[in-house]
């Protein structure tokens, strides 16, 4: 059984919910297991046994969530030299445009030698001012679809050994 980590930080639902998408779409994959875990949660051990991973958070000031940056930040040196060349993709709840969270992101696997499988999903809501910004958000049904179809393409991947 192969192993999709799904880490995640959501402050208003909409990276969750995407995430959680994601991983319903891979848990339908024959194979492959998707491992849910908040980004408070995740530990450097899911991340060493996991085969593939997913990294989702909100754009929060034109970056990742401070909870994305301190799983990070507790994760990398214990997994560094232990995953080199599995599998990564990012999701991105943002409300401008997500490219530098994805970016750092990017940077941060660059030095796990992580290999990108698939384009970063960014879920622009256009949120701009501070109640919008803190608002519950609903994600459109056609980009969780989105989603799902990512994790189900991650966990075929996986599945056939195909990353």
């Amino acid at each position: 059984m192969k192993t999709l980590l799904v880490v995640y930080h959501s402050l208003t639902g909409g990276t969750e919910q995407m995430a959680r998408a994601l991983a319903a779409g891979a848990a339908a994959e024959d194979g492959v297991a998707a491992s849910l875990r908040h980004a408070s949660a995740a530990q450097a051990s899911d991340v060493i046994a996991a085969d593939g991973y997913v990294f989702a958070t909100p754009e929060n000031l034109a970056a990742i969530s401070g909870l994305m940056k301190d799983f990070f930040d507790r994760c990398y040196y214990p997994a560094l030299d232990r995953i080199s060349g599995r599998p990564y993709a990012a999701l991105v709840c943002a409300g401008s445009d997500g490219q530098n969270a994805v970016r750092q992101i990017e940077r941060i696997v660059t030095g796990w030698r992580l290999r990108r499988v698939a384009e970063p999903l960014i879920v622009c809501t256009r949120a701009q001012t501070a109640d919008e910004i803190l608002a519950p958000k609903t994600i459109a049904r056609d980009e969780l679809d989105r989603c799902r179809q990512l994790g189900a393409a991650l966990a075929a991947g996986l599945a056939m050994g195909a990353f």
